[in-house]
Protein backbone atom coordinates (compact mmCIF):
# COMPACT_ATOMS: atom_id res chain seq x y z
CA UNK A 1 0.00 0.00 0.00
CA UNK A 2 0.96 3.66 -0.35
CA UNK A 3 0.17 6.36 2.19
CA UNK A 4 0.82 10.03 2.89
CA UNK A 5 2.28 10.03 6.39
CA UNK A 6 2.68 12.71 9.08
CA UNK A 7 5.77 12.22 11.26
CA UNK A 8 5.61 15.42 13.31
CA UNK A 9 3.13 18.31 13.57
CA UNK A 10 4.04 21.14 11.24
CA UNK A 11 5.92 18.90 8.81
CA UNK A 12 4.90 18.04 5.26
CA UNK A 13 3.30 14.65 4.68
CA UNK A 14 5.63 12.03 3.17
CA UNK A 15 4.62 9.49 0.55
CA UNK A 16 5.58 6.03 1.83
CA UNK A 17 5.16 2.41 0.87
CA UNK A 18 3.93 0.12 3.65
CA UNK A 19 3.02 -3.55 3.97
CA UNK A 20 -0.52 -4.41 2.90
CA UNK A 21 -2.99 -4.23 5.77
CA UNK A 22 -4.66 -7.18 7.48
CA UNK A 23 -7.85 -6.88 9.55
CA UNK A 24 -8.00 -7.79 13.21
CA UNK A 25 -11.02 -9.22 14.96
CA UNK A 26 -14.06 -7.05 14.25
CA UNK A 27 -12.18 -5.08 11.61
CA UNK A 28 -12.20 -4.72 7.84
CA UNK A 29 -9.67 -3.54 5.30
CA UNK A 30 -10.94 -1.39 2.44
CA UNK A 31 -9.41 -0.22 -0.80
CA UNK A 32 -9.69 3.58 -0.67
CA UNK A 33 -11.58 5.06 -3.61
CA UNK A 34 -11.66 8.64 -2.33
CA UNK A 35 -10.90 10.60 0.83
CA UNK A 36 -12.04 14.18 1.28
CA UNK A 37 -9.76 16.70 2.97
CA UNK A 38 -11.23 18.31 6.08
CA UNK A 39 -10.23 21.37 8.05
CA UNK A 40 -9.73 18.99 10.98
CA UNK A 41 -6.93 17.38 8.95
CA UNK A 42 -5.32 20.83 8.87
CA UNK A 43 -5.64 21.11 12.65
CA UNK A 44 -3.98 17.70 13.06
CA UNK A 45 -1.16 18.42 10.60
CA UNK A 46 -0.55 21.94 11.94
CA UNK A 47 -0.48 20.77 15.57
CA UNK A 48 -3.64 22.53 16.76
CA UNK A 49 -4.98 19.17 17.94
CA UNK A 50 -2.53 17.70 20.40
CA UNK A 51 -1.17 14.16 20.78
CA UNK A 52 -2.05 12.50 17.47
CA UNK A 53 -0.81 8.98 16.88
CA UNK A 54 2.60 9.35 15.21
CA UNK A 55 3.52 8.48 12.59
CA UNK A 56 -0.01 9.04 11.30
CA UNK A 57 -1.94 8.63 8.07
CA UNK A 58 -4.50 11.50 8.18
CA UNK A 59 -7.93 11.52 6.56
CA UNK A 60 -11.36 10.71 7.95
CA UNK A 61 -13.84 11.25 5.10
CA UNK A 62 -13.21 7.92 3.45
CA UNK A 63 -15.11 5.99 0.79
CA UNK A 64 -13.81 2.59 -0.19
CA UNK A 65 -14.52 -0.99 -1.17
CA UNK A 66 -14.20 -3.72 1.45
CA UNK A 67 -11.34 -6.01 0.42
CA UNK A 68 -10.80 -8.10 3.58
CA UNK A 69 -13.07 -9.01 6.51
CA UNK A 70 -11.82 -9.96 9.95
CA UNK A 71 -13.19 -12.58 12.29
CA UNK A 72 -16.52 -11.74 13.87
CA UNK A 73 -17.62 -9.18 11.27
CA UNK A 74 -21.25 -9.75 10.31
CA UNK A 75 -22.47 -6.41 8.93
CA UNK A 76 -20.03 -6.01 6.02
CA UNK A 77 -18.87 -8.18 3.13
CA UNK A 78 -16.05 -8.10 0.60
CA UNK A 79 -17.02 -5.93 -2.37
CA UNK A 80 -19.32 -3.55 -0.45
CA UNK A 81 -18.82 0.21 -0.81
CA UNK A 82 -18.58 1.79 2.63
CA UNK A 83 -17.99 5.14 4.28
CA UNK A 84 -15.57 5.56 7.18
CA UNK A 85 -16.01 8.72 9.32
CA UNK A 86 -14.11 10.55 12.07
CA UNK A 87 -15.56 8.47 14.92
CA UNK A 88 -13.63 5.23 14.58
CA UNK A 89 -14.30 3.47 17.89
CA UNK A 90 -15.90 3.95 21.31
CA UNK A 91 -15.52 2.04 24.55
CA UNK A 92 -19.23 1.21 24.85
CA UNK A 93 -19.03 1.14 28.65
CA UNK A 94 -18.56 4.71 29.93
CA UNK A 95 -21.54 6.73 31.15
CA UNK A 96 -21.74 8.64 27.86
CA UNK A 97 -21.82 5.50 25.72
CA UNK A 98 -24.42 3.90 27.98
CA UNK A 99 -26.52 7.07 27.78
CA UNK A 100 -26.58 7.13 23.97
CA UNK A 101 -23.99 9.91 23.70
CA UNK A 102 -21.11 7.95 22.22
CA UNK A 103 -19.79 11.15 20.60
CA UNK A 104 -18.61 12.11 24.11
CA UNK A 105 -17.01 8.72 24.88
CA UNK A 106 -14.25 8.82 27.49
CA UNK A 107 -12.01 6.43 25.53
CA UNK A 108 -12.71 6.99 21.83
CA UNK A 109 -10.75 6.31 18.66
CA UNK A 110 -10.71 8.77 15.77
CA UNK A 111 -9.94 8.01 12.15
CA UNK A 112 -6.98 10.00 10.90
CA UNK A 113 -6.02 11.10 14.42
CA UNK A 114 -5.64 8.17 16.82
CA UNK A 115 -6.12 5.58 14.06
CA UNK A 116 -4.57 5.67 10.60
CA UNK A 117 -6.91 7.24 8.09
CA UNK A 118 -7.68 7.47 4.41
CA UNK A 119 -4.81 9.43 2.85
CA UNK A 120 -3.72 6.05 1.50
CA UNK A 121 -4.57 3.28 -0.92
CA UNK A 122 -5.86 1.06 1.93
CA UNK A 123 -7.41 1.61 5.34
CA UNK A 124 -8.16 -0.67 8.30
CA UNK A 125 -11.26 0.19 10.32
CA UNK A 126 -13.56 -1.08 13.07
CA UNK A 127 -16.44 -2.63 11.12
CA UNK A 128 -18.99 -1.36 13.65
CA UNK A 129 -18.14 2.23 12.71
CA UNK A 130 -18.35 1.82 8.93
CA UNK A 131 -21.49 2.61 6.93
CA UNK A 132 -22.72 0.81 3.79
CA UNK A 133 -23.09 3.22 0.88
CA UNK A 134 -25.40 1.29 -1.39
CA UNK A 135 -26.85 3.73 -3.91
CA UNK A 136 -23.93 6.17 -3.64
CA UNK A 137 -22.39 5.50 -7.04
CA UNK A 138 -19.80 8.30 -7.11
CA UNK A 139 -17.15 7.87 -4.38
CA UNK A 140 -15.69 11.34 -4.96
CA UNK A 141 -19.08 12.99 -4.48
CA UNK A 142 -19.83 10.84 -1.41
CA UNK A 143 -16.54 11.41 0.43
CA UNK A 144 -17.35 14.91 1.82
CA UNK A 145 -20.58 13.55 3.28
CA UNK A 146 -18.57 11.49 5.78
CA UNK A 147 -17.56 14.52 7.88
CA UNK A 148 -18.60 17.82 6.29
CA UNK A 149 -22.04 16.32 5.87
CA UNK A 150 -22.24 14.47 9.18
CA UNK A 151 -20.94 17.29 11.36
CA UNK A 152 -23.04 19.75 9.39
CA UNK A 153 -26.11 17.62 10.08
CA UNK A 154 -25.37 17.34 13.80
CA UNK A 155 -24.78 21.11 13.94
CA UNK A 156 -28.08 21.79 12.21
CA UNK A 157 -29.93 19.51 14.62
CA UNK A 158 -28.40 21.36 17.57
CA UNK A 159 -29.40 24.67 16.02
CA UNK A 160 -33.04 23.74 16.60
CA UNK A 161 -36.15 24.09 14.48
CA UNK A 162 -35.80 27.78 13.60
CA UNK A 163 -36.52 28.95 10.07
CA UNK A 164 -33.77 31.57 9.62
CA UNK A 165 -30.32 29.92 9.83
CA UNK A 166 -27.05 31.81 9.57
CA UNK A 167 -23.95 29.95 8.40
CA UNK A 168 -20.49 31.40 9.04
CA UNK A 169 -17.72 29.97 6.89
CA UNK A 170 -19.17 28.79 3.59
CA UNK A 171 -16.95 25.80 2.89
CA UNK A 172 -17.50 22.06 2.60
CA UNK A 173 -19.93 21.59 5.50
CA UNK A 174 -21.88 24.76 4.73
CA UNK A 175 -22.40 23.98 1.06
CA UNK A 176 -23.91 20.62 2.02
CA UNK A 177 -26.07 21.74 4.92
CA UNK A 178 -27.42 24.73 2.97
CA UNK A 179 -28.99 22.23 0.58
CA UNK A 180 -30.56 20.37 3.51
CA UNK A 181 -31.95 23.64 4.87
CA UNK A 182 -33.51 24.43 1.49
CA UNK A 183 -35.07 20.95 1.39
CA UNK A 184 -36.51 21.52 4.88
CA UNK A 185 -37.98 24.89 3.90
CA UNK A 186 -35.57 26.98 5.95
CA UNK A 187 -33.89 30.24 4.95
CA UNK A 188 -30.08 30.32 4.80
CA UNK A 189 -28.07 33.49 5.45
CA UNK A 190 -24.45 32.93 4.39
CA UNK A 191 -21.52 34.77 5.99
CA UNK A 192 -18.14 34.56 4.26
CA UNK A 193 -14.71 36.12 4.47
CA UNK A 194 -14.91 39.81 3.64
CA UNK A 195 -14.88 40.26 -0.12
CA UNK A 196 -15.18 36.55 -0.93
CA UNK A 197 -17.68 37.04 -3.73
CA UNK A 198 -17.08 33.54 -5.12
CA UNK A 199 -18.25 31.91 -1.87
CA UNK A 200 -21.18 34.33 -1.68
CA UNK A 201 -22.25 33.50 -5.23
CA UNK A 202 -21.98 29.80 -4.47
CA UNK A 203 -24.18 30.25 -1.40
CA UNK A 204 -26.81 32.09 -3.42
CA UNK A 205 -26.70 29.42 -6.13
CA UNK A 206 -27.46 26.81 -3.46
CA UNK A 207 -30.56 28.67 -2.30
CA UNK A 208 -29.31 31.13 0.32
CA UNK A 209 -31.63 34.11 0.60
CA UNK A 210 -28.77 36.44 1.55
CA UNK A 211 -24.97 36.32 1.43
CA UNK A 212 -22.44 38.82 2.75
CA UNK A 213 -19.27 39.27 4.76
CA UNK A 214 -18.99 38.04 8.33
CA UNK A 215 -18.74 41.70 9.41
CA UNK A 216 -22.14 42.51 7.89
CA UNK A 217 -25.62 42.35 9.42
CA UNK A 218 -28.30 40.29 7.65
CA UNK A 219 -31.61 41.93 6.73
CA UNK A 220 -33.41 40.25 9.65
CA UNK A 221 -32.52 38.65 12.97
CA UNK A 222 -31.77 34.93 12.84
CA UNK A 223 -33.24 32.04 14.79
CA UNK A 224 -29.84 30.33 14.95
CA UNK A 225 -26.32 30.57 13.57
CA UNK A 226 -23.81 27.81 12.86
CA UNK A 227 -20.12 28.67 12.83
CA UNK A 228 -17.95 26.36 10.73
CA UNK A 229 -14.98 28.75 10.43
CA UNK A 230 -12.46 28.18 13.29
CA UNK A 231 -12.53 31.85 14.26
CA UNK A 232 -13.48 32.76 17.83
CA UNK A 233 -14.23 36.37 16.85
CA UNK A 234 -17.30 35.09 15.00
CA UNK A 235 -19.05 34.02 18.22
CA UNK A 236 -19.91 37.53 19.44
CA UNK A 237 -20.59 38.56 15.83
CA UNK A 238 -23.16 35.77 15.56
CA UNK A 239 -24.71 36.58 18.94
CA UNK A 240 -25.38 40.11 17.71
CA UNK A 241 -27.50 38.86 14.78
CA UNK A 242 -29.38 36.07 16.59
CA UNK A 243 -32.81 36.87 18.00
CA UNK A 244 -33.78 36.32 21.63
CA UNK A 245 -33.96 32.63 22.45
CA UNK A 246 -31.68 31.81 19.53
CA UNK A 247 -28.61 29.60 19.41
CA UNK A 248 -25.05 29.96 18.18
CA UNK A 249 -23.59 26.54 17.36
CA UNK A 250 -19.83 26.12 17.04
CA UNK A 251 -19.41 23.27 14.58
CA UNK A 252 -15.62 22.83 14.56
CA UNK A 253 -13.34 20.70 16.70
CA UNK A 254 -10.91 23.60 17.10
CA UNK A 255 -11.46 27.35 17.30
CA UNK A 256 -9.29 30.34 18.15
CA UNK A 257 -10.04 32.01 21.47
CA UNK A 258 -13.41 33.71 21.83
CA UNK A 259 -12.87 37.37 22.73
CA UNK A 260 -14.52 39.10 25.64
CA UNK A 261 -18.01 40.37 24.81
CA UNK A 262 -20.75 42.26 26.66
CA UNK A 263 -23.34 40.21 28.49
CA UNK A 264 -26.16 42.10 26.78
CA UNK A 265 -25.60 40.25 23.48
CA UNK A 266 -25.98 36.90 25.29
CA UNK A 267 -28.91 37.99 27.41
CA UNK A 268 -32.40 37.14 26.21
CA UNK A 269 -31.84 33.38 26.65
CA UNK A 270 -29.47 33.14 23.74
CA UNK A 271 -27.24 30.06 23.87
CA UNK A 272 -23.73 29.12 22.73
CA UNK A 273 -23.26 25.41 22.00
CA UNK A 274 -20.41 23.29 20.71
CA UNK A 275 -20.60 20.16 18.57
CA UNK A 276 -18.35 17.27 19.57
CA UNK A 277 -17.75 14.51 17.05
CA UNK A 278 -20.78 12.51 15.90
CA UNK A 279 -22.78 9.42 16.72
CA UNK A 280 -23.51 6.48 14.46
CA UNK A 281 -27.19 7.39 14.57
CA UNK A 282 -26.27 10.80 13.11
CA UNK A 283 -24.68 8.97 10.18
CA UNK A 284 -27.66 6.69 9.64
CA UNK A 285 -30.02 9.69 9.66
CA UNK A 286 -27.96 11.83 7.34
CA UNK A 287 -27.06 9.16 4.81
CA UNK A 288 -30.77 8.40 4.46
CA UNK A 289 -31.67 12.11 4.22
CA UNK A 290 -28.98 13.30 1.79
CA UNK A 291 -30.33 11.52 -1.32
CA UNK A 292 -33.90 12.60 -0.54
CA UNK A 293 -32.73 16.19 -0.14
CA UNK A 294 -30.92 16.00 -3.47
CA UNK A 295 -27.57 16.94 -1.90
CA UNK A 296 -24.84 17.47 -4.49
CA UNK A 297 -21.26 18.07 -3.43
CA UNK A 298 -18.84 20.40 -5.18
CA UNK A 299 -15.39 18.85 -5.28
CA UNK A 300 -11.85 19.51 -6.46
CA UNK A 301 -9.91 16.28 -7.08
CA UNK A 302 -6.23 15.76 -6.25
CA UNK A 303 -4.15 12.60 -6.68
CA UNK A 304 -2.99 11.06 -3.40
CA UNK A 305 0.57 12.26 -3.94
CA UNK A 306 -0.62 15.90 -3.94
CA UNK A 307 -2.16 15.76 -0.46
CA UNK A 308 0.12 18.56 0.76
CA UNK A 309 -1.08 20.77 -2.07
CA UNK A 310 -4.71 20.02 -1.19
CA UNK A 311 -4.05 20.99 2.43
CA UNK A 312 -2.33 24.20 1.33
CA UNK A 313 -5.23 25.09 -0.96
CA UNK A 314 -7.75 24.43 1.81
CA UNK A 315 -5.78 26.62 4.20
CA UNK A 316 -5.70 29.44 1.66
CA UNK A 317 -9.34 29.04 0.55
CA UNK A 318 -8.40 28.44 -3.10
CA UNK A 319 -11.42 26.29 -4.00
CA UNK A 320 -15.15 26.06 -3.33
CA UNK A 321 -16.72 23.02 -1.72
CA UNK A 322 -14.39 20.17 -0.77
CA UNK A 323 -11.00 18.82 -1.83
CA UNK A 324 -10.93 15.06 -2.43
CA UNK A 325 -7.88 12.80 -2.72
CA UNK A 326 -8.10 9.91 -5.17
CA UNK A 327 -5.39 7.19 -5.03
Amino acid sequence: MRAMVLHAPGERLRLEERPDLEPGEGEIVARVEACAVCRTDLHVVDGDLKQPKLPLVPGHEVVGIVSKVGRGVRNLEVGMRIGIPWLGHTCGSCSYCRDGRENLCDDPGFTGYTRDGGFATEIRADAAYCFPLAGFDDPVAAAPLMCAGLIGWRSLKMAGEGKRIGIYGFGAAAHIIAQVCRYQGRQVYAFTRKGDTAAQQMALSLGAVWAGGSDEAPPSLLDAAIIFAPVGDLVPAALRVVAKGGRVVCGGIHMSDIPQFPYEILWGERQILSVANLTRSDAVEFLELAPRAGVRTTTTVYPLERANEALDDLRAGRFQGAAVLVP
